[in-house]
């Protein structure tokens, strides 16, 4: 996968959380691509545990 491509879905991901972020692509002069899979790895372990935390309170709103 091309560096490009990894950076833009890192973006994808940054922005799924309602903000508009965007990323200088001259870093990618300084990220290697194991770096950029790295940091995707990261935010998508982030973003299951979001789902499972919010899944979580859901559960306590439904016993209310």
């Amino acid at each position: 996968m091309s560096k490009e491509k990894l950076l833009k879905e890192i973006v994808e991901l940054l922005n799924e959380y309602g903000s508009n972020s965007s990323i200088n692509p001259s870093v990618l002069e300084f990220l290697e691509e194991t770096d950029l899979v790295e940091i995707k790895k990261s935010l998508l372990e982030s973003k299951k545990h979001h789902l499972d935390d919010r899944q979580w309170l859901e559960s306590f709103k439904k016993e209310l």
